[in-house]
């Protein structure tokens, strides 16, 4: 009697989620406290380079759901930026006000090292430059250093300038020519990139308006820049009359109730902003489409941080990235123009942009094994 077939692996709850990662790595040191999550989404163009986000999440599910997300963004980000990169992200779970020491900062840095350069690492919220610097002196694949350390300093810096960039596509594909001159910009958000990004806009003729769940961060921006105004929330914001809206805090900006809002009359008719995975869920692509609301994608605005930090690799040189972060131009008009020729969503058609580059380079590469 012939063998029976072997039987089929039963399905995993763990395996399922991980939603085409490649590594997913649980690091903990009790004795500082550390409790952090690596995920590697891609290395198919190169190491996966993501930054740090130090952050109070409200459970342990809450942290790896981000850091899924956010690993996956920079996977297409950097496809989008045409870097020979792939996509990481790490998360560490706390309060970095209270948890961030030299120490935990450290026993970190011993996980990042362990991957052996399968995972490069750099800032993000709740971390600074200043912290790599301490990461790198137990681990060799950090990026996103102080200028003293031979790095590139602050990354808000061409995030923002790469996400004017975008804006500038955006208004000469709503309104014919690259400049939000006399166009009225709603920022929510103006932390670290949305206050440099403020500067842009007003160094452009933008009519400014600006809100903030740190009333220190609006105070600082209004004393920068007397003429940009402020509202009280997000929600005021939204639904004032704007040109532009430009999400630059936390993911998410753009959920069903936003997007209602946007494209009535009076509200913003573009959304180009430095905020990572800023659509709720993938239908509110297309129901920005259909409210005749152009959406410049995230992932591809606001490379610019990526960018600079990238340029590390090579020996930095800052007029060096600001010309490649120059570029974030023309690859979103490359966007919108894939859009209209295949009739999907701006969100849809940067995907199919990245995911081009990653299967073309990709079959030449193989996974990165460090």
């Amino acid at each position: 009697m012939p063998a029976a077939p072997p039987a089929e692996p039963a399905p995993s709850a763990v395996f399922d989620h991980l939603a085409g990662h490649e590594q997913v790595v649980f690091c903990h040191d009790e004795p500082t406290g550390l409790r952090a999550i690596i995920a590697i989404h891609s290395t198919a163009l190169g190491p996966a380079l993501g930054g740090t986000r130090f952050y109070p999440y409200p459970d342990e599910q809450s942290a790896v759901k981000d850091a899924l997300a956010l690993s996956r963004s920079m996977t297409y980000k950097a496809a989008a930026a045409g870097l020979d990169l792939g996509g990481g992200k790490a998360v560490i779970i706390g309060d970095p006000r209270r948890l961030k020491t030299e120490a935990l900062l450290r026993a970190y840095g011993r996980f990042v090292e362990s991957l052996n350069g399968r995972y490069l690492t750099a800032c993000d919220v709740g971390t600074v430059s200043e912290d790599m610097d301490v990461v790198a002196r137990e681990c060799r694949f950090v990026t996103g250093r102080t200028v003293a350390h031979g790095g590139a300093g602050d990354s808000s810096v061409l995030t923002a300038y790469g996400v004017f960039q975008g804006m500038r596509a955006a208004a000469q594909r709503s309104w014919g020519s690259p400049t939000l001159a006399g166009r009225r910009v709603g920022v929510a958000g103006v932390g670290k990139v949305g206050r440099h990004l403020v500067g842009h806009l007003v160094e452009d003729g933008a009519d400014v308006v600006v809100t903030d769940v740190n009333p220190d961060a609006v105070a600082a921006v209004r004393i920068q820049h007397p003429g940009v105004r402020s509202v009280d929330s997000t929600e005021a914001l939204v639904a004032g009359p704007l040109d532009v809206y430009a999400p630059c805090a936390l993911g998410g900006a753009i959920d069903d109730e936003v997007a209602e809002v946007l494209g009535a009359s009076g509200t913003a008719t573009v959304v180009c902003g430095a905020a990572n995975n800023q659509l709720a869920h993938v239908g509110i692509g297309k129901t920005l489409a259909d409210k005749g609301v152009l959406y410049a994608p995230d992932y591809v605005v606001n490379a610019g941080g990526l960018i600079q930090v990238a340029d590390e690799l090579e020996g930095f040189s800052f007029e060096r990235a600001k010309t490649r972060a120059e570029a974030i131009f023309a690859s979103t008009l490359e966007v919108f123009r894939i859009a209209d020729e295949d009739g999907v969503p701006p969100a849809v058609a940067a995907d199919r942009l990245a995911e081009r580059r990653i299967a073309e380079v990709g079959r030449l590469r193989g996974g990165w094994l460090g």
